[in-house]
């Protein structure tokens, strides 16, 4: 093989054993009813068992040019179509070892429903103790693979007037309806939503993002420099690698959009400049940027049409890269841009973000991925202030329907969880729900550390004792009689008077003759006139809006005035503050 001068021409080929079976089975016959293009994609299976059983099935192969029709187009996709076959294969060679269900036709027959159950329980690992399946989503799919053909062989069957094939399989359709959720479906389906709990969630660091972009700056020009000098195999590679991941890390694409990137997209593009009378609603910086940036529309996701924005530098890039496809042996009939030399198929984004990641010195590296970053930049919108059609524009630029991932669109649910939801509950718990009436999630301010102030703490004189009506809204304009008066009514009772008592019932017994009367000494103390002005200069948004604040508010007052109330604590002050509320409560 290796002296032989027709070696050139099937370079390109799978080496080995696969290679020479492959160019024997092309001169065979093409099975009737079935496609030439099809059965070629067939004959570039693996070689295996499973590959044996599924060109033997005709049912199968029927199953493999349904999809083909769909998708053969698409040469990215045949490689689905082939797991498909696969997996069907797998399920009908592990019915055979069973030794019930020999062929495909034996699955569509309703009595051995039982025995349809037993396989895929089989091939996708279940764990009867535990109702756990090894592979969940492969339970699924085989569900999926046998409702397809389960339709197919009713259409045949239907067009043949084969009346014992179309009863079967209507009847088999009928018992999947109901009992196939109860036996596969809802156990596989809670393996899967439950393997998701509790796993942390990964979001890209803005440290790490940009290292990686600094990085691909870095390497891209180096890669320009050297494919521009040397035009080679490697260069060319190296720099369609670095591209492809800066594209997809700018435009926060998925990555298979990006790969699968027609030439004919990139060479046929829109370069026309904005119309006039567009520009009239841009402001000057917004037509620099039309300007600056260029737009290509590619295939997304489901046949979408999607857009790719490319900076000068990108552009650059993928110049040289199509300048230079020919020099460095891309194939003519290869139709991607990120193309591979000697090749028909393209690079990987996902590897080659991989590599990359790991290359640029990220602390997180696996954080970095496509996946991840789409959900990073849909999650750290909420930081912007956006409008419904905004977040609407910026959705649909990311190929997100609102709607549907509006869970992407907010902050991650644990998080969420942790920082508002929590407030709701410990006022709650600390019966202060009332204070933040008519308040949304943002505006609640609670302090997890603070104490919560007891009825004890409070003496029952003052919480009974009504105002007189002398009490203005603020110190301002108030005569040193009302002051005092103020604060006589508002005396802090003593942290060690009643507060301990409650606290110590037997503490009669324990008293020390000195402690008590050090305790009956300075059970209270008035309030003076310089201490409720220094109070109410800081706290006065406080009293009038209703709201007790939180230790930190207090420790700020006693700091801005520290001569007049260096003799309160914190506890002092907020409890002033909530009997000038509730006084003013009773009056009102």
């Amino acid at each position: 093989m290796q002296r032989c001068h027709l070696n050139q021409k099937v370079k390109g080929m799978k080496p080995g054993k696969t290679r020479v079976q492959s160019l024997c089975m092309y001169t065979e016959p093409v099975p009737e009813s079935v496609n030439a293009r099809f059965w070629k994609m067939v004959l570039e299976m693996h070689e295996d068992e499973i590959t044996n059983v599924v060109r033997k099935e005709k049912v199968i192969l029927k199953l493999g040019q349904h999809l083909f029709n769909k998708h053969g187009h698409d040469v990215t996709k045949h490689e689905y179509i082939r797991q498909k076959m696969r997996e069907t294969g797998r399920l009908v060679l592990q019915g055979k070892k069973n030794g019930k269900l020999k062929e495909v036709s034996d699955f569509f027959i309703p009595a051995n429903f039982p025995d349809v159950i037993e396989a895929v329980h089989s091939v996708a690992g279940l764990n009867e103790e535990t109702s756990t399946f090894k592979a969940p989503s492969l339970a699924l799919k085989l569900g999926h693979n046998l409702k397809k053909m389960a339709n197919i062989i009713e259409c045949e069957a239907m067009m043949s007037g084969d009346k014992n094939a179309l009863s079967n399989v209507q009847a088999f359709k009928k018992i999947c309806d109901t009992k196939w959720s109860e036996c596969v479906s809802s156990q596989a389906l809670r393996n899967l939503s439950e393997a998701k709990w509790n796993c942390p969630q990964l979001l890209p660091f803005a440290d790490d993002v940009k290292k990686m972009h600094q990085y691909l700056d870095r390497q891209s020009k180096e890669y320009q420099a050297k494919l521009e000098k040397e035009p080679s195999n490697k260069h060319w590679a190296e720099l369609a690698k670095v591209t492809l991941c800066q594209v997809i890390l700018f435009n926060r694409r998925r990555e298979g959009e990006v790969s699968k990137m027609a030439l004919n997209a990139f060479i046929l593009r829109d370069t026309s400049s904005t119309h006039p009378d567009v520009e009239l609603a841009l402001s000057d910086l917004e037509k620099r940027l039309c300007k600056h940036f260029q737009r290509i529309e590619i295939r997304g996701k489901r046949g979408r049409k999607v857009p790719i924005l490319l900076t000068p530098e990108m552009m650059k890039s993928l110049e040289l890269l199509v300048n230079h496809r020919r020099e460095c042996d891309v194939l003519d009939e290869n139709v991607f841009l990120f193309a591979r030399p000697q090749a028909l198929s393209h690079f990987r984004g996902s590897d080659a973000i991989r590599q990359i990641a790991r290359s640029c010195g990220a602390k997180h590296p696996e954080a970095l991925s496509s996946t991840k970053l789409r959900k990073h930049m849909a999650t750290m919108s909420k930081v912007l202030n956006l409008k419904d059609n905004e977040m609407d524009d910026l959705a649909d630029f990311l190929g997100h329907d609102i709607r549907v991932h509006r869970q992407f669109y907010r902050l991650p649910e644990g998080t969420l969880q942790l920082a508002k939801i929590s407030k709701v509950l410990m006022a709650m718990e600390r019966g202060q729900i009332v204070d933040f009436k008519g308040k949304n999630l943002d505006e609640i301010q609670i302090d997890p550390k603070e104490r919560v102030l007891m009825d004890s703490d409070v003496s029952d004189s003052e919480n009974e004792k009504e105002m007189t009506g002398k009490y203005p809204s603020s110190s301002a304009g108030k005569n040193d009689k009302q002051l005092h008066q103020i604060g006589e009514d508002l005396e802090e009772p003593h942290a060690t008077s009643k507060s301990d008592k409650k606290l110590h019932p037997i503490g009669k017994d324990l008293e020390k003759p000195h402690a008590a009367k050090k305790s009956s000494k300075n059970a209270r103390r008035k309030w003076s006139t310089e201490e409720i002005q220094a109070v109410e200069e800081t706290l006065m948004d406080y009293i009038r809006s209703g709201k007790v604040p939180g230790k930190a508010q207090c420790m700020e007052c006693i700091e801005r005035s520290p001569a007049a109330l260096q003799g309160r604590s914190w506890e002092g002050v907020k409890c002033y503050v909530k009997n000038r509320i509730d006084s003013m409560k009773r009056k009102m």
